[in-house]
């Protein structure tokens, strides 16, 4: 177990300089490009395999336990560690990350994003997935701080070198946001290491943060918070996201949505509710306030980009509901409560499944089209997915029920925990505060259901395809293989929460009650 968790992290950055390198000669099939992309397709494809065996081999009896553990000095002088372990929180994250960048690679093998040599861009990739895999792994302050900070250069290049129109200054965007937010959580790492007398995040959460101020709790949560809220991203700090969406590649945005953002949530649960509690305390109203006013602002931006004239991008509306699903997510999370947290990482997985699908399908439909601009896609008659490429029309459909939470799907159930929680928040919060906050956020799955159907009728219905126009293809064998698993787990997610719920509530307890099970 202990090798399988080590190989799962460092095992991609081998894979990336592996594919640096010239391919031998018998494995070149048609083309040096052609083998680069099978050696992303197959190291990824390793990672996947050995992240399933990680995880049929957990003890699932005890998922509060951390598991697979690796603790060895590495710094002496500052008490840094390199410390991997794995639990019921971090569990699925690391199988969501593993499952994406394959079909990510395995998407691209087909279907490579124009730009310069598939090398930088395999290399990147692998990169990329190993920085994110071993945010999750981590159990040490500093290490957790340079794997989420590793992730950035791989995105900043997917975005500036394969990405669309605008891809530069987006690329740009993307970077000095979440460079600035960390400079900022460094500090507050750095502060809670100091004063606490060590960075291991075990030590520290079981401590509760009872070795630690109330003053510097407050001031630890407020520079850590700010740092995770932009990668999550909170409302109003998310303005980098619909541009690194709109430019980015296929892929890029699949990753950005599935993977990176999660990389921010998962900080706060790990990091600030266990180890500052009474900082979190002071904070969570206004938390939960910018999460709802999140909420409503993401899905009032995708109500005003899908009215017809508006000249609204299918990825950039995609981009903005991230920002209010993820609201829920905070939401949930500032309720400081089992049940809201446990919402808060359901609904992680939920939105990197479906999101993940989303940004494939519209992908595939500005493959197809050559647009991604609703009004042109809409045309006169509508780009009648459902006559012209029906089963392509009928996946769209799918995840757009999907994404608003449709019961039975995988939507559903983290945004009604998240709801739930802020219906009974923890002791020595304003229950009056959150359950306005609860009705504004329950408003908002209304809004959701309202844009994502919209979208529904405007990109998926509509008249017959007029004589002389170019038939467009259906889904393709490939995408079919990319895209199942991501259906077939939302599908499983919402018919059977207790798969994933079982896992994350025991650790849950345990964080929020200091590691005393």
């Amino acid at each position: 177990m202990q090798f399988l968790l080590a190989l799962i992290v460092a095992g991609p950055l081998v894979g990336a300089a592996a594919a640096l390198l010239p391919a031998p000669p018998g494995l070149k099939g048609t083309s040096p490009d052609q083998a680069v992309l099978r050696h992303g397709v197959t190291v990824t494809g390793v990672i996947l395999l050995a992240a399933i065996v990680l995880a049929l081999g957990f003890d699932h009896d005890h998922p509060s336990t951390m598991q697979a553990t690796t603790d060895i000095s590495w710094i002496r002088a500052l008490d840094v560690r390199i410390h991997l372990g794995v639990d019921g929180i971090s569990l699925p994250l690391l199988v969501l990350t593993a499952l994406l960048t394959f079909l990510c690679a395995f998407y691209s093998y087909f279907k490579m994003p124009s730009g310069p040599s598939p090398k930088a861009f395999v290399a990147l990739l692998l990169v990329l997935e190993s920085g994110t895999l071993a945010t999750f792994a981590v159990l040490d302050l500093v290490l957790f701080f340079l794997a989420f900070e590793m992730v950035l250069i791989p995105m900043y290049f997917l975005i500036a070198r394969w990405g669309g129109e605008g891809r530069q200054a987006a690329a740009w965007k993307f970077i000095l946001y979440t460079l600035l937010g960390s400079v900022v959580m460094l500090l507050g790492l750095l502060l809670v290491g100091v004063k606490a007398g060590t960075f291991d995040m075990v030590a520290l959460a079981t401590d509760n943060g009872r070795g630690l101020t109330t003053s510097v709790q407050v001031i630890a949560v407020l520079a850590i918070g700010l740092g995770l809220a932009v990668k999550t991203p909170m409302w109003p700090l998310h303005s980098w996201l619909p541009d690194a969406h709109t430019a980015a590649p296929t892929v890029g945005s699949v990753l950005l949505a599935g993977v990176l953002l999660k990389m921010g949530t998962y900080g706060f649960v790990r990091i600030v509710l266990p180890i500052a509690p009474d900082g979190m305390r002071t904070f969570a109203p206004y938390l939960a306030a910018f999460a709802v006013a999140g909420i409503i602002y993401g899905s009032l931006a995708c109500l005003a980009l899908v009215r017809s004239g508006n000249k609204g991008d299918l990825k950039r509306l995609i981009a903005y509901s991230s920002v209010g699903h993820m609201g829920f997510v905070l939401l949930g999370i500032a309720t400081m409560t089992p049940t809201g947290v446990n919402g808060a990482l359901f609904a992680n997985i939920a939105h990197g499944l479906i999101t993940g699908l989303l940004f494939f399908l519209v992908g595939a439909v500005k493959d197809r089209y050559g647009t991604a601009d609703l009004d042109t896609l809409a045309g006169a008659t509508g780009a009648a997915l459902y006559g012209r490429a029906p089963r392509l029309g009928a996946l769209l459909a799918f995840a757009a029920v999907a994404s608003l939470g449709l019961p039975g799907l995988a939507g559903f159930w983290g945004e009604m925990l998240a709801l739930f929680g802020a219906f009974d928040p923890a002791a020595g919060l304003s229950r009056p505060a959150f359950l306005t906050f609860m009705a504004i956020g329950a408003f908002g799955t209304l809004l959701t259901a309202a844009y994502l159907l919209l979208v529904v009728r405007r990109v998926c219905m509509g008249g017959p395809r007029p004589a002389g126009e170019a038939a467009i293809a259906d889904v393709q064998g490939y995408e079919v293989a990319a895209w199942t698993p991501l259906v077939a787990l939302t599908v499983l997610a919402g018919l059977w929460p207790a798969a994933l719920l079982g896992l994350t509530d025991p650790a849950v307890q345990q964080l929020l009650a200091g590691g005393t099970p």
